[in-house]
């Protein structure tokens, strides 16, 4: 009797101990093989490991929570409880978050990573706190690029009127315009269709998001202008991480790191090695004079400095 006692208890206090798990919804908007997913995979294992499963991680990939506007709104919401997106699209909601996006602000990714784990974008990112939203790491989505259909582009001229696929990201689509091209929004998920149609000439994403969501089965030219530094803040709804207490933020944030650290070391090696898996997929690859195309966009730098104000924008310049 008193061993079929003790087994009741004991399970009894497995089923408390299963209701009580904390479930997260973490949802983006590419396919799983993507950086972001595999790394968001490796976050998923390390909580569901530390918390010895009282934390649950459920991922959702290809946009099935939504698009990326959609998965922020979820977040700030209360419906989707994290999310991993370029940082351009979270300047809605904060505007100086978007800073990183500056065109040609940096010239690898070294410099890159240094500036997105630094105070200045530590201090930025508070500011997303006011609309229910905490950053627990920068996973990286590389440098943009720009793919078109029926031409290369070489130099600023060949972008003269080019209807290019943009995400709602109001410094890329400044970019773009200042290098004489005709952007348009339209969500990630809607892309393939939409340059298969021939909805448009041209789209620009960084190399690693165009081989492993294969825009090469619709765009002939990738041209590496490395217009634009995509960093992608990997957050949580703050009413959420506020009840979680400080061992199992611990957890959270760590798992969220080491995921970072995954995510950019995939960055990194794709882009440096799928340029040839590209050539080999039939696209032709240019090497444009970026000297050429930051000039252009001087403009977009001199517009956002007013967006942004002077002590932020100084501290980005003379940042080393």
């Amino acid at each position: 009797m008193k061993k079929i006692i003790a087994s009741l208890a004991f399970a009894s206090m497995v089923a408390v101990s299963a209701f009580s798990a904390t479930t997260i919804k973490l949802g983006y908007s590419t396919n799983s093989s993507d950086p972001r997913g595999v790394a968001s995979k490796l976050f998923k294992e390390e909580v569901e490991k530390n918390s010895k499963g009282n934390i649950k991680v459920e991922i959702y990939d290809s946009a099935k929570l939504g698009s990326d506007t959609q998965l922020i709104e979820g977040v700030i919401n209360g419906t989707v409880d994290m999310t991993v997106s370029s940082a351009g699209n979270f300047g809605v909601y904060a505007t100086n978050i978007g800073v990183s996006a500056l065109p040609f602000l940096f010239t690898d990714f070294n410099k890159a990573w240094k500036f997105m784990d630094s105070q200045i974008v530590a201090d930025v990112n508070k500011e997303l706190e006011a609309t229910n939203i905490v950053v627990l790491a920068h996973y990286d989505n590389g440098f943009r690029c720009v793919t078109t259909t029926n031409k290369p582009v070489n130099k600023v001229a060949d972008m003269k009127g080019l209807h290019i696929r943009t995400p709602a990201n109001q410094i890329v689509m400044e970019t773009m315009m200042a290098l004489g091209a005709k952007p348009e929004p339209l969500d990630f998920g809607k892309l393939p269709a939409a340059l298969k149609a021939g909805q448009f000439d041209s789209q620009e994403n960084p190399i690693p998001v165009i081989y492993n969501n294969k825009l090469y089965e619709v765009q002939k030219y990738l041209s590496v202008t490395n217009h634009s530094y995509d960093a992608m803040p990997l957050v949580i709804r703050k009413d959420l991480w506020k009840k979680f207490s400080a061992a199992d933020q611990k957890i959270i944030k760590d798992a969220a790191l080491k995921a970072q650290k995954l995510n950019r070391s995939i960055v990194k090696e794709q882009t440096e090695s799928l340029v040839k898996d590209l050539k080999a997929k039939g696209m032709t690859v240019t090497t444009p004079n970026l000297k050429e195309f930051a000039t252009a966009t001087q403009s977009v730098l001199d517009m956002f400095a007013d967006v942004y104000g002077k002590d932020l924008m100084n501290k980005v310049k003379a940042f080393k």
